[in-house]
Formats: structure tokens, C-alpha cells, sequence
């Protein structure tokens, strides 16, 4: 999910998400420009799977994706 949304930041977004019992359960990764560490963890201790910055590398998303799929982050 991109942190920086239209009508909401991505913390918004994703408390959104967790409110519902349709969407609570599925893994979200945040994707932001944003780098400070500052926002890193400000990101984290809301309950995201992971984060990566702008640009991509998409190797490195892949792999966060995996960790975040894996069965011990399943709830």
C-alpha cells in the first residue's frame, strides 16, 4: 500500500483495513518515498508486514512479500 493516499495516509488506510473483519487478517506492506527513520518507525509499530521505499527494488519487495505471507506472520 502507498503510505501517502489522496484522502488518507497509509496509517489510515491500514487501521481501516484491520477494523474490518473481511480485510483484518491480510498482510499489508507500506510503500513510501519517505526514509526517515523517524517514519520507519512510525510505520512498523502500526502493525504493517514490512516497508519499502521509492524506487522499488523488486527483488527486496519480493522477499518482504514472502516474509509477510509466511505461515509464522499468518494469523
Amino acid at each position: 500500500m502507498d503510505f501517502h493516499l489522496p484522502k488518507m495516509n497509509g496509517i489510515e488506510a491500514f487501521q481501516a483495513l484491520r477494523a474490518d473483519a473481511e480485510t483484518s487478517s491480510i498482510p499489508v506492506i507500506a510503500v513510501t518515498a519517505s526514509a526517515m527513520p523517524e517514519d520507519r518507525k512510525e510505520i512498523l509499530e502500526a502493525g504493517f508486514g514490512g516497508m519499502h521505499t521509492k524506487p522499488i527494488h523488486v527483488v527486496e519487495l519480493l522477499s518482504t512479500v514472502e516474509k509477510a505471507l509466511s505461515p509464522a506472520k499468518c494469523r
